[in-house]
């Protein structure tokens, strides 16, 4: 899925690959790095346990819902274009989220940073597509890196977090981005390609708006059912399922539609983003009911949680590196993707047997180690199928789909399981036993999820 021929030199070619994980590294880190920084966020800007993940969906929603415009975009006026004008809206909403003294300003700048996220990682897909596209081999290579830049950006922004928590403060958490966003600007126009400048075209604004605005209202009534009650719940719900209703009609009969429908004809697309959607939707929960187990009820300090959790991320990156695409290359995508999501499912229903007097040896280590073995078999096949199956001049719509696909799975399942755990007792604060429950069930309700998409995976996906 190649824009143009790309011929310069090869070391070029790596160093931009270095740029373009470094980038999903970024927006992946910043879904993460608050995570260990959450019970200080709370207690300095008012949050409540109900709405302290909304410091995780702000940005998650943002990100998720604006990332088919940001891969419209990156198609209309050039990858490289959108890729910088994202690294700059992402330093201005890394600034904004540090300085914030409230809630609405703490939120407003997680928005600002998903926007600018949403326009990076669809163009830095399709970058990679422009370098390597044309090579096969040397495409599962770029991809197991790019792939590899996501769980090591997701626990090393937690260990990161730990570490700027214990030592200095919860806003270094989001100035971090300043320095790395100024020389991510400065790299671009040395390593990356220019391609071309775009195709014509309009921009489905009102598209971008409905799908953005459902998922968000999704979300809120999913995560406020607890305390709301059925009636809110479902006038949410339903307020959520129109706007997306609204949007698919949109799509259906736009002249210029934001997304193309007729995309998920490509063989095994909407398979491969059906993957990622439940993906998501386990993992995430998996990783944020973690890092509170770790804090609220064994008692982890900031730097000590954070460091707990780095030998999940190097098994991942050892995993999508190295295992992986030789998986891959002997079996094909199906089967790693299915049995990755078993594993995962696995190392989830043990996680639900942490107990509130437990340890890190016996009730974290040995199960997250088993789901993050499934993470890294399962989400290099589905990503790399679903981003190589467009037509060449929509890959930037094709990463858009694939990187919303992962990004509302997170956010709903996220929702999801944040409303059960909070209903099952993980608001009681100072209680070890109810906090234990509460995350226990959560992590019981993303082992289902995880089983449902290999079962789905298994179904649907056609073989080579």
């Amino acid at each position: 899925m190649t824009a143009a021929p790309e011929t310069r030199p090869n070391i070029l070619r790596w160093w931009a690959l270095g740029l373009i994980a470094l980038a999903q590294f970024m927006v992946i880190m910043d879904t993460s790095i608050i995570g260990v920084a959450l019970p200080r966020m709370r207690d300095a800007l008012g949050f409540t346990p109900s709405t302290l993940s909304w410091v995780f969906n702000a940005y998650v929603i943002a990100f998720g819902g604006l990332l088919l415009l940001g891969g419209r975009l990156s198609d209309l006026f050039g990858a490289r274009r959108l890729f910088a004008a994202g690294w700059a809206i992402l330093l201005a909403g890394s600034v904004l989220a540090g300085a914030a003294g409230n809630v609405p300003v703490e939120l407003a700048g997680r928005i600002v940073q998903g926007a600018g996220a949403a326009l990076v990682a669809p163009s830095a897909l399709t970058l990679l597509m422009m370098l390597f596209g044309s090579n096969p081999k040397e495409l599962t290579k770029a991809l197991a890196l790019y792939g590899a830049a996501a769980p090591a950006g997701g626990t090393a922004g937690v260990f990161l977090g730990g570490v700027i928590t214990e030592y200095l403060s919860w806003p270094w958490v989001f100035y971090l981005n300043v320095p790395i966003a100024v020389l991510a600007l400065f790299a671009t126009r040395a390593v990356l390609p220019g391609g071309s400048a775009g195709t014509r075209g309009t921009v489905d604004v009102f598209g971008a708006l409905t799908v953005t605005l459902g998922l968000g209202t999704l979300v809120y009534g999913i995560v406020r059912a607890p305390e709301a009650g059925w009636a809110a719940t479902w006038i949410a719900l339903g307020a959520g399922l129109a706007l997306l209703a609204v949007f698919v009609v949109r799509q259906a009969k736009a002249r210029t539609p934001l997304m193309r429908l007729s995309i998920f004809r490509a063989p095994r697309l909407g398979a491969a983003n059906l993957a990622q959607v439940f993906l998501g939707a386990a993992w995430i929960p998996m990783w944020f009911f973690l890092n509170l187990y770790l804090q609220q009820v064994l008692g982890f300090r900031a730097f000590p949680a954070g460091a707990a959790l780095l030998p999940i991320t190097a098994l991942i990156m050892l995993g999508m590196i190295a295992l992986a695409p030789r998986v891959i290359g002997k079996f094909g995508p199906k089967p790693p993707i299915v049995a990755g999501l078993l594993l995962l499912a696995a190392g989830l229903g043990w996680l639900a047997l942490v107990r509130a007097d437990g340890s890190f040896w016996v009730d974290v280590l040995p199960a997250s180690l088993v789901a993050a073995l499934g993470m890294s078999l399962a989400f290099i096949p589905s990503l790399g199928t679903a981003i190589s199956a467009a037509r060449p001049e929509e890959g930037g719509l094709a990463s858009g789909i694939v990187n919303t696909g992962y990004q509302v799975g997170s956010a709903l399942g996220l929702a999801v399981m944040t409303a059960l755990a909070a209903a099952s007792g993980a608001g009681a604060l100072g209680d070890p036993a109810a906090l234990t429950n509460g995350y226990s069930v959560a992590f019981v309700g993303s082992a289902v999820i995880a089983l449902v998409g290999a079962i789905l995976a298994a179904l649907t996906f056609r073989r080579q």
